[in-house]
């Protein structure tokens, strides 16, 4: 082989090894709709709702009388390209230790069907988006992130404020459904990295190296009042309280908090941001928010989620801790 062949040979390879890190190194937890515009043509798109209605309507605004200037006041339409992805088919029943547990991840069979459908690749960056317009939504979209990771697939990021914030930066909307080519996404055995079980919820109670953090609202926690999906009222012993509203801003478009924002409202809870964590809530849901917040914006990569939370907990008879005695 000549030199000359040689040096070509090299730098095409070196090329190609620098530019699979560039593309990696690109892959951030969160993403600002002017960044998405720029790579729309090299991103999947998923659109997470509770239904298709908002997919393909149109969105509504409010004129402000005095200014003339308009306000959106409900999401309507889509990002081009975006492929619609049902919530509620993300989740489903699971049998664990011969007991149906409501609400977790669904299987790595029906998630890797989900995905493909979708049109993701075992190389595609996946971008989440959801209508956000409320908390609810943001935490759609981390409970999706968090199933991705869950299932072995490290290039997906969150839309910072959502879809909502693409409308409000004046960026073009469709409503029609785009047909896309199956992808040939595979799902992994699951990472237990950031999946805890009820045994190991059980453990940290008593241990004080890993904290139990809990997400939900003040109320829940200290036991005035319950959700459905529980049995008891309260939470689980020696868990920490940090509510999922805190994460995130009040009104559409709901962003997450800034990460110094998140550090001073866990120095303030008690909650050690470089700890070992657990975080829980009702179903799995919310705890999702928290999981994304310490394990993704502030960089704690010991952080668990507990897929089953106070669903499982509670119907397993695990001890619960209320504030309220009745």
């Amino acid at each position: 082989m000549s030199l000359l062949r040689f040096l070509l040979l090299a730098g095409i390879l070196f090329s190609s090894i620098n530019n699979a890190f560039s593309a990696t190194d690109s892959v951030t937890p969160l993403v600002e709709t002017s960044w998405l515009a720029k790579h729309l043509d090299n991103v999947v798109v998923l659109d997470v709702r509770t239904d298709k209605k908002s997919f393909v309507a149109k969105p509504v605004f409010r004129k402000d009388k005095k200014t003339g200037k308009q306000f959106l006041t409900q999401v309507g339409g889509h990002i081009p390209g975006a492929q619609f992805v049902l919530y509620k088919n993300v989740r489903g029943n699971r049998l664990v230790d011969g007991k149906k547990v409501k609400h977790m991840a669904v299987s790595g069979e029906k998630f890797e069907k989900i995905m493909r459908n979708a049109g993701v690749n075992q190389n595609t960056h996946v971008v989440i988006t959801t209508n956000a317009e409320a908390g609810f939504d943001l935490t759609m979209a981390s409970r999706m992130y968090w199933q991705i990771k869950y299932y072995g697939h490290d290039r997906v990021s969150l839309l910072n404020g959502g879809t909502a914030q693409w409308i409000i930066d004046n960026r073009a909307i469709s409503s029609s459904l785009d047909k896309v080519n199956p992808g040939n996404w595979e799902a992994s055995l699951g990472r237990e990295s950031i999946f805890a079980n009820s045994n190991e919820v059980m453990t940290a109670k008593d241990n004080t190296q890993t904290q139990i953090v809990d997400v939900r609202p003040l109320g829940q926690y200290l036991g005035t009042f319950k959700s459905g999906k529980v049995k008891a009222k309260g939470h689980i012993p020696s868990a920490k309280v940090f509510p999922v509203d805190l994460i995130s801003s009040r009104n559409m478009p709901i962003k997450f908090s800034s990460n110094d924002e998140l550090k001073q409202l866990s120095k303030a809870l008690g909650v050690d941001k470089q700890k070992p964590i657990i975080t829980y809530c009702n179903s799995g849901h919310m705890a999702s928010g928290g999981w994304f917040a310490f394990y993704e914006l502030l960089g704690n990569k010991n952080v668990k989620l507990y897929d089953g939370s106070m669903h499982q907990w509670t119907h397993e008879n695990r001890p619960v801790v209320s504030m309220i005695m009745e």
